[in-house]
């Protein structure tokens, strides 16, 4: 849930990073409060994987201004920090409790804290019995939990994820959505990168779309939703065209007693509720209107384009 506050936990102004000849950060700027669920969302090769790193000061962008809970990246923010990244890597020798304590200490924490706080983690998360086992004896997905663990020791006030949810099987897909919602709930600031958009649509406060290191939407799930026309089924003795906001109407199949069912496409800004009040007004015979809401990822396409949505 998102804060109330205007506290910027992370704030890009004009950002951009190039390697060589290429541009892979592109004059980007968002402003993500705390508290906020946010979702940063594009294609493969988009940018979103090396916006995190300049948050992180893993690489330092080209040009533009980075700001972490109001101060620059850097070293001192890592007790404040979560981060799971993309390429997964443990050291394959350390036990899944030495593991976590490992991460621990370096955010700052004392070792007994990381500890006790890292078996509890892995209680939560059903590896009680393995906090002894080396990482070269889980099993993949184990393994994922232990860096996940590993990410959220700290109860990080912002917590970073790239890509969380590649390569999890369902089950580990629900318990990631699930401590996403846990941390939020605790008050952590999270931000994710996905091209997954299910995952989106059920988890964030707001979006950012990216394509080509460039920013092409940020906002609700509302918002987005609200860039495509509204598309109706209607169960009406004629046709819907000639109302008001309307742009098509195709008949899919004809009714009883002359009662035949239609697909609208609605003008932008125009609504199911205008047009109800509408068919009121004029006595237009309908017996039935259902509004088909968009999917976020047909709004990702719609947005950004179907070949930057396939990169």
């Amino acid at each position: 849930m998102a804060s109330t506050n205007n506290i910027a936990a992370l704030q890009l102004e004009s950002v951009s990073k190039r390697f060589d000849q290429t541009l892979a950060v592109d004059d980007l700027s968002f402003t993500v409060g705390e508290g906020e669920t946010f979702g940063f969302l594009g294609g493969n090769g988009a940018g979103k994987t090396t916006s995190l790193r300049m948050v992180l000061d893993i690489i330092r962008p080209t040009s533009g201004s980075i700001s972490v809970l109001g101060r620059p990246p850097g070293r001192e923010n890592a007790p404040v920090i979560g981060f799971l990244p993309e390429e997964r890597g443990l050291y394959r020798q350390m036990t899944a409790i030495d593991t976590i304590v490992y991460f621990g200490r370096l955010k700052g924490m004392k070792a007994g804290d990381a500890r006790r706080e890292g078996l509890a983690l892995l209680d939560r998360f059903g590896l009680a019995g393995n906090a002894k086992s080396s990482i070269d004896k889980l099993s993949k997905g184990m393994a994922q939990k232990v860096q996940l663990a590993a990410a959220v020791v700290n109860r990080p006030r912002l917590l970073l994820l790239d890509e969380p949810f590649s390569g999890l099987d369902p089950v580990n897909q629900t318990l990631l959505e699930d401590e996403i919602r846990r941390a939020a709930t605790e008050g952590a600031t999270v931000v994710f990168s996905t091209h997954v958009m299910q995952h989106a649509e059920r988890l964030c406060d707001r979006l950012l779309f990216l394509a080509k290191g460039r920013k092409r939407f940020e906002g609700t799930l509302d918002e987005a939703r609200g860039s495509l026309p509204a598309r109706l089924t209607l169960l009406s003795r004629q046709s819907p065209a000639a109302l008001p906001g309307v742009i098509s109407a195709t008949r899919l199949n004809g009714g009883q007693d002359g009662w035949e069912e239609w697909e609208v496409r609605m003008a932008p800004g125009a609504n199911a509720g205008d047009l109800l009040e509408r068919c009121i007004a004029d006595g237009f015979p309908l017996r039935r209107c259902e509004e088909q809401r968009p999917g976020l990822h047909d709004v990702f396409i719609h947005l950004v384009g179907p070949a930057e949505a396939r990169s």
